[in-house]
């Protein structure tokens, strides 16, 4: 199963990632005072990311075991929670942190890394 543990390394092996305390919680962020891209809540078995709203339902509807929004608070926001047990393995969430890191990283840190989270190609 994953744990807290696996976020941390992952997410800090993205090119420029901090983490903060932020909220009493982890958070992660693209370059030195750059977006949170992922965070984990207080009991490490949940992490939030970056998403489009307009994927968020999509993605909700195919797998709610995985994937939900805390209601009332999340709606507004491009965030989606994952709860990091219904995960497959590390591939997924090293792939759920790294898309999450391509939407919060500024235009220069893209530009410099533009494989992050790209699938290898064939």
């Amino acid at each position: 199963m994953l744990t807290a543990d696996d976020v941390r390394r992952i997410a800090l092996s993205l090119p420029e990632v901090v983490e903060k305390l932020s909220w009493g919680m982890p958070t992660f962020r693209a370059g030195p005072g750059g977006k949170i891209f992922a965070a984990l809540e207080g009991d490490d078995r949940v992490i939030g990311v970056k998403c489009p709203k307009e994927d968020r339902d999509e993605l909700i509807a195919a797998e709610p075991g995985k994937f939900f929004i805390r209601p009332g608070h999340d709606e507004p926001y491009a965030w989606l929670r994952v709860r990091l047990a219904a995960l497959e393995d590390e591939d997924e969430l090293r792939a759920v942190l790294a898309d999450s890191w391509r939407q919060a990283a500024p235009a220069r840190l893209l530009r410099a890394h533009p494989d992050v989270g790209l699938p290898p190609a064939t």
